[in-house]
């Protein structure tokens, strides 16, 4: 796994931090590169995990089970909230990982009393908007799928365990956070793991975080957002998709009025329906 830029900056650790979907692409990029930050990690997912190193706890946990959400945040100072559904699916499975699952998340941080989570919310709940559109934090959101109505409820949730229980929360519309962009889309909308790991980071240590709405990009050179309304964070990406540009660009374009080269959300505004409904007989 990628490690930490030796010149990325430093700050005092917390004690534990609960890292969910630690066996997932981005959880196990995290598990590795968060471990400067504090002092132990708490690793859950639902999908057994390798063994813990000394400063690692490792616990299995299904999202939709509030009982086992609630003991794997207890104990810990923060949230890093990367679990669930990664993907366009069927709505049920959607329903139980993603929309359960934050709720139980944020419920057992009131129990609990933790007072910041980091939570990974997705470029999806935007994707409606044409490529040609530049996006403040604070636009209408205009979800592409039921994966990205289920990150517009974790906003919304986020927003009122803030105002009504004063949970901290940074959401992260994270863009495509691969080792690199596979495509013409991903030139625009790719984030590093450094940068990953830089902006999670700025989200822990931020003196004052509040309620935040921050889009996860590198430095990429044809921005569709904007991070201005998130600039108390103090997160300055350092890479950007120029090294993969004649690689992604010598495959064809889409058509100009294929919906995945209209619309942010790219493939995800055309997956589904997922089921198929029995004929009716005459």
């Amino acid at each position: 796994m990628p490690k930490l830029d030796a010149t990325a900056k430093l700050s005092t650790p917390l004690g534990k931090i609960l890292l969910t979907g630690a066996a997932g692409g981005l959880g196990q990029v995290l598990r590795h590169s968060l471990q400067p930050f504090a002092n132990s990690l708490r690793l859950s997912d639902i999908t057994p995990m390798t063994s813990a190193a000394a400063h690692e706890e490792i616990v299995q946990c299904n999202l939709a089970d509030k009982a086992a959400v609630d003991a794997a945040v207890a104990g810990v100072d923060a949230i890093v909230h990367m679990g669930g559904v990664s993907t366009e699916r069927p709505f049920e499975e959607i329903l139980e990982a993603n929309i359960k699952g934050v709720f139980h998340i944020y419920e057992a941080a009131r129990r609990h009393g933790v007072r910041r989570v980091v939570f990974d919310s997705s470029n999806h709940v935007v994707g409606f908007h044409k490529q040609s559109d530049f996006l403040e934090t604070d636009c209408a959101r205009r979800p592409d799928g039921y994966y990205g109505l289920s990150k517009a409820y974790g906003e919304d949730l986020s927003r009122f365990y803030f105002d009504r229980y004063g949970i901290e929360s940074a959401c992260l519309r994270i863009g495509s956070s691969f080792p690199e962009p596979a495509d013409r889309r991903m030139l625009v909308t790719w984030l590093s793991y450094r940068d990953l790991t830089e902006l999670v980071r700025c989200c822990l240590f931020a003196p004052a975080l509040g309620h935040t709405i921050v889009y996860g990009a590198s430095n990429n050179r044809d921005p569709w957002w904007s991070n201005a309304g998130a600039a108390h964070l103090g997160f300055v990406p350092q890479d950007n998709t120029e090294p993969f540009r004649a690689k992604a660009e010598s495959v064809a374009p889409l058509a100009a009025d294929d919906p995945v080269r209209v619309y942010q959300g790219g493939s995800f505004v055309v997956r589904g329906p997922f089921e198929t409904l029995p004929a009716v007989s005459p």
